[in-house]
């Protein structure tokens, strides 16, 4: 089978093209064929090995797993002879953030990994672009933050793959929501459901005078310190980055009842039921796939190219 190979920490052109063996499913697995995947910035960071953390858990020197990726979509090859709940011919989305793996045409998962059934009328990119940017948000807002109806939130980075799920997810559960974008993407942030979209090269939200229940920085640009001002007295502060500095300020705040700062490992963290969730909500409407771009397989480098100029637009997709 074709497969995007690593073979050290660097540039985009660190990824190459192999053939390798196409993997046979043990007794509690799946092979999927794989239809499509997706690239963001947490794929850009494990290729690089940029934040160090990275690389302390996930090799030193080069990576621990050579095929990268970890949101996938694709149809059921085979089946393990203990399988219960798949069988050949299943459309499915999958993720495999613990050993990576969806940059290559077949891809085993076991049956208990995060999968879903992919509803008739959602089509491969689709499953896969919601559950990148949808997975992550959904963790956030539902599990981190705890988000009620009426509570006022912000999201940085509101036109990305976490952003724009974000936007739609908060909408969903009832918040009153602010987009920060540029101002050529308002109209894609408003059409998500955003009451109010603050253009970032006009304007600070930080400096502003509104104060949010929930600031959720989808791009780990700000800083806990600069957003704690617009932060209500017991207010959240959320970030996908990494940062040894978010860390020690989680342990900090968490021993106070004031303004918090909070980051969870997403990918880790996910599961069947949120994976389905996410399908039963694209299903009927209350959540839309936003892809930006398409690239073939062969094409992963100029992918993680493009998402690296920060000037996505909701997801980029893997075709195969």
């Amino acid at each position: 089978m074709r497969a995007m190979v690593q073979i050290s920490y660097g540039s985009p052109e660190v990824v190459v093209l192999q053939e390798i063996a196409t993997p046979s499913p043990g007794n509690k697995e799946i092979l999927i064929r794989v239809h499509a995947a997706k690239v963001g910035p947490s794929d850009c960071a494990f290729r690089k090995g940029d934040p160090f953390m990275i690389k302390l858990l996930y090799g030193l020197s080069r990576p621990k797993f050579a095929i990268g990726g970890t949101e996938l979509a694709g149809e059921v090859e085979a089946v393990g002879k203990e399988v219960k709940h798949f069988k050949a011919g299943d459309r499915v989305l999958g993720m495999s953030a613990k050993n990576f793996g969806a940059y290559a045409e077949y891809k085993c998962l076991s049956e208990e990994s995060p999968l879903a059934v992919i509803p008739d009328n959602i089509t491969y990119e689709e499953a896969v672009g919601v559950c990148d940017g949808g997975a992550t948000a959904l963790t956030f807002l539902r599990d981190q933050a705890k988000l009620r109806k009426g509570q006022k939130v912000l999201i940085n980075g509101a036109s990305g793959a976490v952003g724009i799920y974000a936007v739609q997810l908060a909408k969903y559960y009832g918040a009153e929501v602010t987009g920060v974008c540029s101002g050529g993407n308002e109209s894609i942030v408003r059409k998500a459901g955003a009451d109010f979209v603050i253009d970032y090269t006009r304007e600070d939200f930080t400096k502003a005078d509104k104060a949010y229940d929930i600031v959720f920085d989808a791009v780990g640009k700000r800083t806990f310190s600069a957003c704690k001002r617009v932060l209500t007295a017991k207010g959240i502060y959320l970030t996908t980055t990494p940062r040894l500095s978010i860390l020690f300020q989680m342990i900090r705040t968490s021993l106070f009842k004031g303004k918090r700062a909070v980051f969870a490992a997403a990918g880790l963290m996910q599961n069947k039921a949120n994976l389905t969730f996410l399908m039963e909500l694209a299903n009927n409407g209350t959540l839309s796939a936003v892809i930006d771009r398409r690239y073939p397989l062969e094409r992963l480098p100029d992918a993680h190219n493009y998402v690296e100029t920060e000037r996505k637009k909701g997801n980029v997709i893997i075709q195969f």
